[in-house]
């Protein structure tokens, strides 16, 4: 199926024209998901489910239950609830920052360095990176849903992946940001990647596969893929670009909270007429915890068995090994 139209309030409220079909579908989630209310209400957006759609290729059933264990998940994590001031020691290295340009098609983007890792706390790891995924969500164009990935393998080595670290982050990306990722660009990957990419690569949707991109320094037919995606005046040095500009920890905490003050008004939801019409009575914790079984195959046509999902299972985000203490678990 193909995605609608999409457009957007001030604040960052989708409101999508899609194809008939496509809004019988999302009409049926909402009303298999029930009634909810406040920052609920508005994140659940037709764009929102309509990305719950397309990661369980428009199978209603599938996308009922991922959506409900998200809004469970909201509900108790609070992800929009992160301000700078909670993660601002995960940040020091550079681990993981939101670049200050965009690619060609003004989409977000994500630097990540695996080598930075400074933390051996698995909650404090994926804090940081929820903080990361909402901060770049807020500040995408009202015509863009998606963001990009420029993962930086210089000075990388197997020490720096923990499985725990990488499966929690694998689940957070996979499960509560489906649709969200546009393209992500390994950059000077070690080889090993590749024929462990290759084994993985028919089992995933060809939309998802086509999304990684390995980009390596002394390839020049790789790189094009880079001056495709983005002006390379903007881009930093350790990509190619011309930019010379290095991570400053003091400029970028600045820069994050000018962010945090965008938040109240992004998941502003009192008296705006955007979310008016959707249903308001107090929410149901028992409705977020059901599977939907109440839903059958009849309700979305779909013969689509397989489950898909928009980040690669092979996650190379920045992790560390850790040991346990309480809070760092190990291996």
């Amino acid at each position: 199926m193909s995605s609608g139209t999409k457009t957007a309030t001030s604040n960052g409220i989708e409101i999508s024209v899609f194809p008939e079909a496509e809004k019988e579908k999302i009409n049926e989630v909402r009303r298999l998901i029930g009634p909810l209310s406040g920052k609920l209400a508005l994140f659940c957006s037709d764009a929102c489910i309509a990305r719950y759609l397309r990661a369980r290729n428009w199978n209603v059933k599938k996308a009922v239950k991922m959506l409900k264990a998200s809004l469970k998940w909201r509900r108790e994590y609070k992800p929009e609830e992160i301000r700078w001031e909670d993660v601002a020691h995960e940040a020091e290295t550079g681990k993981i920052y939101r670049s200050n340009y965009k690619d060609k098609l003004g989409r977000t983007v994500l630097v990540m360095r695996p080598r930075c890792q400074n933390s051996k706390s698995i909650k404090g790891q994926i804090k940081y990176l929820v903080y990361c995924m909402e901060n770049a969500i807020v500040n995408l164009p009202e015509n863009q849903e998606q963001m990009v990935w420029l993962i930086d393998f210089h000075g990388f080595n197997m020490s720096h992946i923990s499985i725990k670290v990488t499966k929690e982050t694998a689940h957070v990306l996979q499960e509560h940001y489906p649709e969200r990722l546009g393209m992500a660009v390994l950059y000077d990957a070690p080889k090993i990647f590749e024929p462990f990419w290759k084994v993985v690569k028919p089992f995933l949707e060809p939309k998802t596969a086509n999304k990684v991109k390995f980009v390596y320094s002394d390839d020049s037919n790789a790189k094009k893929i880079l001056e495709e995606l983005f002006d390379m005046d903007q881009l930093e040095p350790a990509f190619g670009g011309k930019q010379g500009e290095d991570f400053d920890i003091s400029k970028y905490s600045e820069r994050m909270k000018e962010d945090d003050k965008k938040v109240p008004l992004f998941w502003k939801t009192e008296g705006d007429p955007a979310i008016a019409s959707l249903p308001v009575p107090a929410l149901d914790a028992s409705t977020l915890e059901s599977d939907s079984d109440t839903s059958d195959g009849k309700a979305d046509g779909s013969s689509h068995e397989a489950d898909t999902d928009d980040f690669p299972t092979d996650n190379p985000l920045p992790a560390t090994k850790d040991h346990g203490n309480g809070e760092n678990d190990t291996e």
